[in-house]
C-alpha cells in the first residue's frame, strides 16, 4: 500500500486528468528533410522517434526505397 501513496505523490493524482494527450507537432508538416539538415542547432523539443519514423518512411516511399 504504501507504494502505490508513494506512486501517487510521484505522478500526481491522475484520476481527475484526461487520459487523452494532445500534444502540440514539434516538426512542421510542411518541413523538408533538406530544412531540417541545413541547421545545426538542436530542436527546442525532443522529437519523438515515432515523428523521426514517419518522416524517414515517407522520404524512403518518396524515393522508392520503401515499397
Amino acid at each position: 500500500m504504501a507504494w502505490h501513496e508513494m506512486r501517487r505523490d510521484w505522478v500526481g493524482d491522475r484520476s481527475q486528468k484526461s487520459h487523452t494527450k494532445f500534444r502540440r507537432p514539434i516538426l512542421s508538416w510542411t518541413t523538408s528533410f533538406e530544412d531540417l539538415l541545413s541547421t545545426g542547432e538542436p530542436f527546442p523539443e525532443s522529437i519523438p522517434l515515432t515523428d523521426v519514423m514517419d518522416l524517414l518512411v515517407d522520404i524512403w516511399v518518396e524515393e522508392g526505397f520503401y515499397n
